[in-house]
């Protein structure tokens, strides 16, 4: 005697899974996009001065956002 099985739910968590991996690829691109940019080397940079190095520069630590995004956001 002969048993067929038939798991739908496969099919569905297939598709889901390849769903899910084009969102994936396009969030690693946007993330991509975003630390390619010159703001966030600018934030980056800044955030690793020390506290005296920011002092030099008239900064605070939490200032660094706000200086950075200045000609964009009004905070």
């Amino acid at each position: 005697m002969a048993d067929i099985s038939f798991h739908p739910t496969h099919v569905a968590q297939d598709a889901l899974s390849g769903i899910k991996n084009v969102f994936a690829q396009i969030g690693h691109g946007l993330v991509a996009m975003g630390e390619n940019s010159g703001r966030y080397r600018r934030l980056t940079a800044l955030n690793r001065m020390s506290d005296a190095q920011l002092a030099e520069r008239g900064l605070k630590r939490e200032d660094i956002v706000r200086h950075v995004f200045a000609d964009v956001f009004y905070v």
